[in-house]
């Protein structure tokens, strides 16, 4: 598992299993963050995730990109960019689509609190 305070990021199939598996086992607020290099609105909210993974300890953010890992994302619906999908232990327990701060991090705080 990568150091606490970090945003993962996923370039492979493999690398995505490895890390999803590890973040379900940790019990701890997953939040998987699916983006797009050319995407100007994930631009924009990356440095907010990377500032809330930094503040909270019990919190894991796996970011894939969707051009990268076509299948993951065709996995999980996504349709749009940013998607955001929060889990606990494998389960969806909420979503944010769009670089919508203020409802990222209200969402964040209630569910790692939880």
């Amino acid at each position: 598992m990568a150091e606490e305070g970090q945003v993962i990021s996923c370039h492979t199939v493999d690398s995505w299993n490895q890390q999803f598996q590890l973040a379900k086992e940790s019990k701890k607020l997953v939040v998987v963050d699916f983006t797009a290099s050319w995407c100007g609105p994930c631009r924009l909210i990356a440095p907010v995730l990377a500032d809330l993974a930094k503040k909270l300890p019990n919190l894991i953010i796996l970011k894939v990109d969707v051009d990268e890992l076509e299948t993951v994302a065709k996995d999980w619906s996504v349709k749009a960019m940013p998607t955001l999908i929060y889990l606990k232990e494998g389960q969806v327990i909420d979503k944010t689509v769009g670089a919508k701060k203020d409802e990222i991090e209200q969402k964040i705080t209630l569910h790692s609190a939880a």
